[in-house]
């Protein structure tokens, strides 16, 4: 597998770019790997990087978005938090790495079985995480379908506020970013949400 150059970046559409790491997640799932010489990368890549994608995903251990989309060094911008929530450092990364470097398809990733939000549906106070979960309130209140032990407890609960989240926080970047926003317009770029099953390893792409 070739590491990615400005040459290769600029010719990848946004729908090419998503179909990459479509394919690196099924190599995952069939627990197969590209052939790729990481050490090689390094020595590729230490000039400069292309990468042709931008992924927000949770600080969970078992969603590394290297791995379950099978890439290498310099492929991807990995923006890890809890609960994949959203600010405004996250917003001027995702407008860095789009605008000023050119990948071409930016992911919002969830996952099943999150702790950060059980923990915004259990109304978890703690420190500054305290100040995080609340961020993850309004897919709570967007949640109108389960009207019993709407708790961290009950997973279909929890699934649904993260596909809620999910889509809140590609609404949010469209609505506080119009570097990213214009760059979507121009079809420069695609927002896509996703979800990633760690009992699975598939990623379910929202389309």
């Amino acid at each position: 597998m070739r590491t990615h150059s400005k040459e290769t970046q600029s010719n990848l559409t946004p729908a090419t770019a998503l179909q990459i790491l479509k394919e690196g997640n099924q190599r995952f799932v069939n627990n197969l790997k590209a052939n790729r010489n990481l050490l090689q990368q390094v020595n590729e890549t230490s000039a400069g990087q292309f990468p042709f994608a931008t992924i927000l995903s949770c600080i969970d251990s078992r969603t590394s978005a290297e791995l379950i989309f099978d890439q290498g060094l310099g492929d991807v911008f990995s923006i890890r938090i809890a609960g994949n929530i959203l600010n405004e450092d996250i917003l001027g990364s995702m407008e860095f790495a789009t605008k000023i470097v050119g990948t071409k398809v930016i992911v919002i990733l969830g996952h099943t079985k999150c702790g950060a939000i059980a923990g915004a549906c259990n109304h978890v106070e703690l420190g500054n995480l305290t100040t995080l979960l609340n961020k993850i309130q309004p897919a709570i209140a967007n949640e109108k379908t389960i009207t019993e032990n709407r708790t961290g407890t009950n997973s279909e609960f929890v699934n649904k506020v993260t596909d809620i989240h999910v889509g809140l926080t590609i609404d949010r970047v469209r609505r506080e970013s119009p570097i990213v926003a214009e760059l979507e317009q121009q079809g420069s770029i695609t927002i896509v949400g996703g979800m990633y099953d760690v009992e699975t390893g598939l990623v379910t792409f929202f389309e």
